[in-house]
């Protein structure tokens, strides 16, 4: 069993993550340091039952700024899912993307590195690949946005680290995800609380922008197989298997709830992607991972979460 560090642990992706190690027997120091992107007590709701866990421990804490070398002590692996996400601040916010995606990287590896980590597994999203995403981790990466950009930095010191201190690393990129406890900035968050509150949403562009969305235990699997695996020195797509338009997700939405949504038409949001499709066949083949949760089943399954809200 391992001794498990997992930044970002009071977040969607995060803190699905840490208990799910737990599940597996692993001990585990969550890390987080509520920033202001979403209300803290959002955060706090996910984390209740970890508190409590055997095993668990939680550490607030900023990557960018604390001494990070007491929550490494004894840590064998690191699970990088701490970022400032979203597309649109990152034109507005640009200070904020920098440090918590570079800068707090960057610190995270030289903590990693000073304690001798076994492994670094660091969570990157398909934005660093740009507007049209249908490739292997091989295509070219030009991205479209603030976000993608310093998400793509830190892709790049993590290599850097791999390539100069000979850290241990495997870089996982997310493709859209979803289910419970997503945070509540997000797409398809806010089409089902527009749908159970018919309240109006904006429908940027003609709907027509597709999606691989990968459910979120898809996601924690995904990091699971690179802990089983160990360090692969290379980066995996990792999305969900099937090509899904925004307005089909809508309607999809709309018949769970049984409700139709108030659609207010809005313009196409600058740097976003038109369509985005994991090319997983790297991540079958090295980590034996595949998707299992098709769009219907996870769609279900964040209804019932965000009517239990």
């Amino acid at each position: 069993m391992s001794h498990c560090l997992v930044t970002g642990a009071a977040g969607f992706i995060g803190s699905h993550l840490a208990e799910a190690l737990l599940a597996d027997g692993h001990t585990v120091v969550g890390l987080d340091c509520f920033t202001d992107y979403y209300p803290r007590p959002v955060k706090e709701r996910n984390l209740a039952g970890l508190r409590a866990a055997p095993g668990f421990t939680f550490v607030e804490a900023d990557l960018r700024t604390d001494d990070l070398a007491p929550s490494f002590d004894g840590v064998d692996v690191v699970f990088h899912q701490a970022a400032m996400a979203g597309l649109l601040k990152s034109w507005t916010h640009f200070d904020a993307y920098m440090t918590c995606n570079i800068q707090a990287t960057q610190r995270l590896l030289e903590a990693a590195r000073a304690a001798s980590v076994r492994h670094v597994v660091h969570a990157s999203t398909s934005s660093v690949y740009g507007r049209d995403v249908s490739g292997d981790e091989d295509q070219p990466m030009c991205p479209a946005s603030p976000y993608g950009l310093t998400k793509l930095a830190a892709e790049h010191l993590v290599w850097n680290y791999r390539d100069t201190f000979g850290v241990p690393v495997t870089v996982l990129r997310y493709f859209s995800i979803y289910g419970p406890r997503q945070r509540p900035d997000m797409g398809i968050y806010l089409l089902i609380d527009a749908v159970l509150h018919a309240t109006p949403m904006t429908v940027f562009g003609d709907g027509e922008q597709t999606r691989g969305n990968t459910y979120v235990s898809d996601v924690v699997q995904a990091n699971r197989c690179a802990l089983a695996h160990g360090p692969t020195g290379a980066a995996f797509n990792i999305g969900g298997g099937s090509l899904v338009s925004w307005n089909e997700t809508i309607a999809l939405v709309e018949r769970i709830v049984g409700k139709p949504l108030n659609r207010v038409p809005g313009p196409t949001r600058p740097g976003e992607q038109r369509h985005a499709l994991a090319d997983t066949t790297r991540a079958r083949q090295v980590l034996n991972w595949q998707p299992q949760a098709d769009i219907e089943t996870g769609l279900r399954a964040q209804v019932e979460w965000q009517r239990g809200r």
